[in-house]
């Protein structure tokens, strides 16, 4: 049984390749390096550079190495920025994942985990989120994620595929002081090139109907995010019962403001941010209880808001040192 992880040397595909390796699950990744790095992929692991739009390619990828489930964790995921690049995120979100599928169904490759998002949701009605709250997304990025479950479920009834939509907001943290997120949009790593430049950090916007005024999210650990996601690719594999969706969520959240608050006590660095507008399809609060996923995939918050951000913090110092090769 081989798993294909479709952006497997990105920041969160990298966990949970390596969360895969770990767990003795055989695996060939795929990824088109647009935002991840061949270095991230775990060693002695197949690795394929390219788009999971070549659905041709796919099919051989997928023969070659005798794939049997795919753990889809490629994708555009910036909600902010895809509320101006609308129809790049439906390209790489959605055009991509009905490929994938079809490649998939060519294949007789019958499972998928599937990396959705908590931002289905949009802003919603009640303080904590469950799987069955009503689906409102305020961005195309949202939007294009519920397009994904949808697509799944389709392909549920008419081909029997076996599949789990496992939905997170903000992943933070690191495994291994090699792996680091590089992303030019997410929180922690514009506040750490911010901090490192001596700059003073920007959030957007602290006028929130939150307690402090600044968003309210799941801050989850990137490695109890990949454990969740090998979780349910066992229980895919030994063909129990599974769930079509499950919030990985922390069930209280964080603010904005105990993030600034935390990366101070962590760096040392004292500093007050710079506050800029809200970000257009930006909710103020989305907050999801993990009570499914702990129940059928080993979910749970196993580490601090502090420990977070520590191990992030010393794996994005690590990867601003120079090389000492050459």
């Amino acid at each position: 049984m081989t798993w294909l992880v479709t952006g497997g040397a990105g920041y969160i595909g990298s966990h949970v390749a390596r969360a895969l390796a770990q767990a003795g699950l055989p695996m060939v990744v795929i990824d088109d390096l647009s935002t991840g790095f061949e270095s991230f992929v775990p060693d002695g692991v197949p690795f394929v550079r390219a788009t999971i739009l070549d659905g041709e390619n796919l099919q051989r990828v997928m023969q070659f190495h005798k794939v049997t489930g795919v753990i889809h964790v490629a994708g555009y995921k910036y909600a902010g920025v895809s509320v101006t690049r609308p129809l790049h995120t439906y390209q790489q979100n959605v055009t991509a994942t009905a490929t994938l599928l079809a490649a998939m169904e060519s294949c007789g490759v019958d499972r998928m985990v599937f990396s959705s998002s908590a931002a289905v949701y949009g802003t919603p009605p009640a303080e904590l989120v469950t799987e069955e709250t009503p689906k409102s997304p305020q961005s195309p990025y949202g939007e294009s994620k519920l397009i994904g479950e949808w697509l799944l479920a389709d392909q549920g009834v008419a081909r029997g595929l076996r599949h789990t939509s496992l939905r997170y907001f903000n992943v933070v943290g690191s495994a291994s002081e090699d792996l680091y997120d590089a992303s030019p949009h997410n929180l922690l790593p514009l506040v750490f090139a911010a901090l490192v430049e001596g700059r003073t950090p920007r959030i957007n916007g602290n006028d929130y109907p939150t307690p402090d005024g600044t968003n309210v999210r799941d801050y989850i650990h990137v490695a109890d995010l990949a454990a969740s996601h090998v979780a349910a690719a066992q229980r895919l594999d030994a063909g129990v019962t599974i769930e079509p969706a499950y919030n990985l969520g922390s069930g209280s959240g964080s603010s904005v403001g105990d993030i600034m608050r935390t990366v101070a006590e962590v760096t040392g660095i004292a500093f007050t941010p710079e506050i800029g507008a809200r970000r257009p399809g930006d909710p103020a609060r989305i907050v999801a209880a993990g009570d499914l996923a702990a129940r059928d995939l080993d979910w749970k918050m196993r580490h601090s808001l502090r420990e977070m951000v520590e191990s992030q913090w010393i794996a994005t110092r690590r990867a601003a040192q120079p090389s000492e090769a050459g």
